[in-house]
């Protein structure tokens, strides 16, 4: 329970008027990434005092609110994480019952569950997969085999229809926004796919421009230092990724890629004690290599901002791979592709009106069902 939360389910046992606990509500600062404790609110907002003088219950909301900040509200359990263990569980973690389910849950959280020794895997299903299979099948109706792990992924027909921002059905960039940064990118090899997945999200969109810029020479690329350029040569001199943080620092500081992971994991914690510790175990190891403290502390600062929005490259690179796959249907096998994602969103009407309508600008006939032959 964070401060606004607590306020809120307090204030609906106390049965305070909804618009009252909604006005206190709205005097603790809004911090998702940094949140506010009650207390220091209280502290920091004098308007707090004087709702206070006006109604004692408010005095009430506070002090219980103040003792249950913090605690669980609720048990939920994730959607797609399994717990693997080398016996059956319960010889090792506490359980309980989902009352939603039947599956047996761990009652410590995943960060709890590692420290017991135990791994945790996240399986999600994605329809896409079976869109594919689909497309595959009615394709190899026609005589067609295709091994989807076996395609060019130099296919320049794949390449010209992304570029041009025809990508209905194509997984992960059918929204306006993708659509806009494909035909800004123009991209002609999977590694501008994999990067347009991993700088596509809020912090690192606003490096699209400059990542576009440079691909098509408008812009020099910056020298971030030269023992480290070929490590961002492939994503134009921009640090798209948590694993060239890592090798950054590998070649530059010495670190083992174990350190690399640690300092990763420091970075995107934000914790001030180890950040520090890891600063000058950067620095000391960058300047034995013959890089200046200066330099080395400039390249450690750019490392932290980077890290903090850094996206996992091999998670990028599998679904860049799935969107490549389904652009590759869709631009080889267009008739299959867009009958296969019809039958897979069959109950949205809206998809079913954009598919169609896709298939019309291509030239494709869509016929109704048929009692003889559907």
């Amino acid at each position: 329970l964070q401060a606004r939360a607590v306020l809120r389910d307090v204030g609906r046992v106390l049965q305070m008027p909804y618009g009252q606990v909604d006005r206190l509500c709205k005097m603790v600062p809004a911090n998702p990434a940094n949140p506010v404790k009650l207390k220091d609110a209280i502290e920091a907002e004098p308007r707090f005092a004087e709702e206070v003088e006006k109604e004692p219950v408010v005095q009430n909301l506070l002090d219980t609110a103040m003792k249950l900040e913090g605690l669980y509200r609720h048990a939920s359990t994730h959607a797609a994480g399994i717990v693997i263990g080398d016996r059956p569980l319960y010889q090792l973690v506490p359980m309980y019952r989902d009352p939603r389910s039947d599956m047996p849950v761990t009652q410590f959280n995943m960060k709890y569950v590692e420290q017991a020794g135990l791994v945790k895997f996240d399986f999600l299903g994605l329809k896409t997969l079976t869109v594919l299979d689909t497309a595959v099948k009615l394709i190899r109706r026609r005589g067609v085999d295709i091994d989807l792990s076996r395609i060019p992924l130099d296919d320049p027909d794949t390449y010209a229809m992304l570029s041009r921002g025809e990508v209905v059905g194509v997984f992960q960039v059918e929204s306006a926004g993708m659509r806009k940064a494909l035909i800004g990118m123009k991209p002609d090899r999977i590694e501008d796919i994999i990067a347009l997945v991993a700088l596509y999200r809020p912090g690192p969109m606003e490096n699209i421009p400059t990542y576009n810029a440079r691909k098509h020479g408008e812009e020099e690329i910056a020298s971030i230092h030269p023992k480290i350029d070929h490590l961002v040569k492939e994503t134009q001199g921009v640090i798209v990724y948590q694993e060239q943080v890592m090798q950054i620092a590998q070649e530059l500081a010495g670190y083992s890629l174990g350190e690399a992971d640690l300092l990763r994991r420091a970075m995107g914690k934000k914790i001030r004690a180890e950040m520090d510790k890891q600063r000058e175990r950067f620095v000391s190891g960058a300047v034995e290599r013959g890089v200046s403290t200066p330099q080395a502390d400039f390249i450690f600062d750019l490392l932290a901002k980077f890290a903090d929005y850094g996206f996992n490259k091999s998670h990028a690179a599998a679904y860049a791979i799935v969107s490549y796959q389904t652009a590759y249907l869709k631009a080889r096998y267009p008739v299959e592709f867009l009958a296969a994602s019809m039958t897979l969103d069959m109950n949205n009407t809206d998809k079913l009106a954009d598919f169609r309508a896709d298939a019309m600008r291509l030239g494709i006939e869509v016929v109704p069902p048929s009692v003889m032959t559907s």
